[in-house]
């Protein structure tokens, strides 16, 4: 489940993520903190290569000493920018499914409204770990290792949706949804993103129900 970002802290999947300002904290941010925030919002706007340390280091105000101290290689920030975002995202999922009270079929429009309603903030420029396994093709990075990682636990959540609906051969449909997702993503970036959700929801629930047994509940 851009920026205003939705704020992790709430469970509403279709909140606003916070790309730009961060997750909600209580007290002063850490320094680690500081430099990740600053590094989230100038990873997604302008791109992960085209961001220096020495830019991330400016923007923060501190020393190279200190952001050396707690990232020893710019492939270190890389990864906790990522695993930041993978948190929310499961934060947003897992909410969703705590609110839907075991309805899949809820959970599913909630997660589809979620992605919909992100696609319509200001400053959307799609996927966070899409873009960024553009930007590294190397399957062995260790940025690639946590796109592969964070889009597997997806995979696996759609999953165990799929089979409470006792969906035959959950892990193919899976694969379709999740790749509806993407195209939600990148359509929200280079399209029209009003209808992303519609759209999204609609065609989600035309392959579930296809696969689903007919006295599943919709």
């Amino acid at each position: 489940m851009t920026q205003q970002h939705s704020d992790p802290a709430r469970t509403d999947p279709a909140a606003t993520d916070p790309a730009q300002t961060g997750p909600a904290q209580t007290g002063k941010p850490s320094m680690r903190q500081r430099i990740i925030e600053a590094a989230t919002e100038l990873f997604y706007t302008q791109g992960i290569r085209a961001v220096s340390a020495e830019k991330i280091i400016a923007r923060v105000g501190i020393t190279k000493v200190t952001f050396y101290r707690h990232f020893p290689t710019k492939d270190d920030l890389i990864v906790a920018y990522l695993e930041r975002r993978a948190a929310w995202e499961r934060d947003a999922v897992g909410g969703a499914r705590r609110a839907a009270a075991g309805n899949a079929c809820e959970a599913f429009r909630m997660i589809a409204e979620g992605i919909g309603a992100e696609s319509c903030g200001p400053g959307f420029r799609g996927c966070p770990f899409i873009n960024a396994a553009a930007e590294y093709a190397e399957a062995e990075h260790p940025v690639r290792q946590v796109v592969d990682s964070h889009r597997r636990w997806f995979k696996g959540t759609i999953e165990e949706m799929l089979q409470e609906l006792h969906v035959a051969d959950a892990s193919g449909v899976a694969d379709q949804l999740v790749m509806l997702r993407d195209g939600a993503m990148v359509g929200g970036y280079l399209g029209d993103p009003q209808t992303i959700a519609r759209s999204l929801y609609n065609g989600g629930r035309a392959v579930v129900e296809f696969h689903a047994p007919q006295d599943a509940p919709s």
